[in-house]
């Protein structure tokens, strides 16, 4: 008989030791309810994007139909890049850049209205050769002709480190469009940040020219083009 109450003693000892256990895990669980719904998981942040157009916790209403992947070459051919490009069933089209080994600061990005890229090229219209110029300038859908173009896109920042990393959408061209009839196109880094023609009609041009001249309509002013790939469809 004492025996048994022997055991029955330990067992006391032993089941609040398992209750403060299970009650440790619970206080040191996240806040996030199980759901009811079978098949499905509560949303957990990566530090990744969310899927196209959707939120943390799914986004398969907008999810992507069609991607892209663009190689991005300096022009002594070395990578210092990649970029990929997922249109949606909604039409829009996410552009996701991810670059390293570039001049710190923001850089122009712009789809060039040519799938060629080049060193040492002259471009469709003639004139000198210069790098990645056998893209063409930049990208208009059939029938556009304003301004900002088509292809010009959000400027990318680059960090003290070299290595920038950029997400934009665009509903300015479709993935179709990019095959631009046979020709392709180019994705394009810049060596100077896009200016978007943003210049003030206050400040005096040369010759009392229309601000902004045509130049700054056709380039952004951002300068030489130091990577580009090209966009396969």
């Amino acid at each position: 008989m004492a025996s048994k109450f022997t055991r029955l003693d330990s067992w006391f000892v032993v089941a609040p030791v398992v209750a403060i256990t299970a009650l440790g895990l619970v206080a040191c669980s996240n806040s996030v309810e199980p759901s009811d719904v079978p098949g499905t998981t509560p949303p957990v942040w990566t530090g990744a994007p969310a899927p196209l157009g959707g939120s943390a916790a799914g986004g398969a209403e907008h999810a992507a139909i069609d991607t892209v992947s663009v190689q991005l070459d300096n022009a002594q051919g070395s990578q210092v890049g990649t970029a990929t490009l997922a249109e949606s069933e909604d039409g829009y089209v996410q552009i996701a850049v991810d670059v390293h080994d570039l001049t710190p600061g923001f850089h122009g990005l712009h789809v060039h209205s040519v799938g060629k890229c080049e060193p040492n090229s002259v471009a469709p219209t003639g004139g000198e050769p210069g790098n990645f110029l056998s893209a063409g300038g930049h990208f208009q859908v059939g029938g556009r002709t304003g301004h900002p173009a088509s292809g010009d896109l959000t400027s990318l920042q680059v960090r003290e480190d070299g290595v920038g990393y950029l997400v934009t959408t665009t509903d300015a061209f479709t993935l179709e469009d990019l095959k631009n009839d046979g020709e392709g196109t180019a994705l394009m880094i810049h060596a100077d940040p896009d200016n978007f023609g943003n210049i003030p009609s206050r400040y005096t041009l040369p010759n009392n020219a229309t601000s902004p001249d045509q130049e700054t309509l056709s380039t952004g002013d951002a300068g030489a083009r130091v990577a580009c790939g090209v966009i396969e469809g």
